[in-house]
């Protein structure tokens, strides 16, 4: 039997940078939270991968372009690599409801479910970090329980759930 991998979805605004009430339309705005490096750090040590699912409606809206979510992302990459802290892979929609459906856009799970099968993710050891309950449902619709933060809360808060629930798996 093949080992599958275990890993942490997380949402981007709101629970690894600040998110400033409406969307981060620049690099300039993005500012890590001030937790979130040790605590990547700790999950990694944990074995699991990182990876990172984010809506980006501010795309189909003209706010912004994939050219400034990529930055924002290679940004964020090279901050986490300073830290010893690999991100698995980055998974974005740039659509929003008004201009158009999605499935893969939260609280649709394709971006997670396709994270799963690229990544070999068990999703019942899994969990998806999200600020919002469209995070967390977007987890749910692929078997991976949820876990919600405030927006712009303390990341490291999570860590004893988390944790507790690694060591002894029940998921189901």
């Amino acid at each position: 039997m093949m080992e599958r991998n275990k890993a942490i979805f997380l949402d981007r605004d709101g629970v690894i940078n600040h998110d400033p009430g409406d969307y981060t339309y620049a690099l300039s705005e993005f500012h890590i939270l001030p937790t979130v490096m040790d605590t990547l750090k700790r999950l990694q040590e944990e074995g699991f991968l990182l990876i990172l699912i984010t809506n980006q409606g501010g795309i189909a809206k003209g706010l912004y372009t994939h050219e400034v979510v990529n930055e924002i992302h290679d940004f964020f990459l090279n901050e986490c690599a300073n830290q010893g802290i690999t991100i698995s892979d980055i998974f974005y929609s740039p659509h929003h409801p008004d201009f158009g459906e999605s499935l893969s856009r939260k609280p649709g799970s394709l971006m997670i479910e396709r994270a799963c099968a690229k990544h070999g993710i068990d999703p019942k050891s899994s969990w998806m970090i999200g600020d919002k309950q469209r995070d967390l449902i977007a987890g749910e619709g692929a078997g991976v329980r949820g876990i919600l933060l405030p927006v712009n809360g303390d990341l490291s808060t999570l860590l004893p759930e988390i944790l507790a629930t690694n060591l002894n798996p029940t998921y189901s």
